[in-house]
């Protein structure tokens, strides 16, 4: 299937897309993180069309194809605010009502925020590397995460995008294409995604996801956290499940492609299901 490709400015800043499948079948956002890019979810496409779904996919403000008019790409990037690029995005396709989010990595915590600040436009959400974060965390945690900016900071832009390489995935492949992919990214980015990611969390004692939520994470991923918070997330959030993705890292949609689109049909099919009319 053929995706149309677009663009939304926002305030000075382009935001590309591209749409494909039925505009009155149920639409699954696929939300990158921001190391990487759309084509990050190219193995998930065939089989969420062929399942009868449109699909939406974005680069975030960090992505290979969005950038500033003004060719800086010096931008603010947040959870809070690629959350609200998100909505500005679909708000604009007619057609467009409930959501189902997918998001990795960064993109986990987008996903995060948009069900946080809309939840009535959300159906459900799959979290892919990710971890909580509305989740009270302890005192380390939080000195962990700060220590994070500061250590892009010093690194060297080659050294920190090889790191990001080698923790994106068990195969080569996916090793390879997250370098070439990162590559993008000079060391004021680098350090710029390492300070969003750091300051995405925000606590909220009393807070729970309403919505169905799938927790992905894979086998070998040593990065996200997700393999720590997950126990307590699935306690906390009432329809909340967790699916460790085999032979597979922090990247396990790519990395292990078929048993990760077994997993988030599966979930969908009992989540999101396609109505009888479509």
């Amino acid at each position: 299937m053929q995706e149309g490709a677009g663009v939304v400015d926002r305030s000075g800043y382009s935001i590309h897309y591209w749409r494909a499948g039925p505009q009155r079948a149920p639409m699954v956002v696929l939300t990158p993180g921001a190391f990487s890019d759309h084509r990050m979810f190219a193995s998930q496409m065939d089989v969420l069309w062929s399942a009868g779904y449109q699909t939406l996919r974005w680069d975030v403000r960090d992505g290979s194809r969005s950038r500033d008019r003004g060719g800086s790409g010096k931008v603010s990037l947040t959870a809070r605010g690629s959350a609200a690029d998100l909505f500005a995005l679909v708000d604009g396709l007619s057609g467009v009502r409930q959501l189902c989010l997918v998001g990795h990595a960064f993109g986990g915590y987008v996903v995060q925020e948009a069900v946080f600040q809309r939840p009535e436009r959300v159906a459900a959400l799959i979290v892919v590397g990710a971890d909580c974060l509305t989740l009270p965390r302890m005192p380390w945690e939080s000195w962990v995460s700060r220590l994070a900016p500061v250590r892009s900071a010093l690194r060297s832009a080659g050294r920190t995008r090889n790191l990001i390489a080698r923790a994106a995935g068990i195969a080569p492949v996916v090793q390879t294409a997250t370098y070439e992919a990162v590559e993008r990214l000079d060391k004021h980015a680098l350090t710029m995604v390492a300070r969003a990611m750091a300051g995405a969390a925000h606590p909220e004692p009393v807070y729970r996801i309403e919505q169905p939520l799938l927790l992905v994470r894979g086998q070998y991923d040593r990065t996200s956290g997700l393999a720590r918070s997950a126990p307590r997330w699935v306690a906390r959030d009432p329809l909340c499940g967790y699916q460790v993705v085999r032979q597979a890292g922090l990247f396990a949609n790519q990395d292990n492609p078929k048993a990760f689109n077994q997993i988030m049909l599966g979930f969908l099919a009992a989540r999101f299901p396609l109505p009888r009319s479509v």
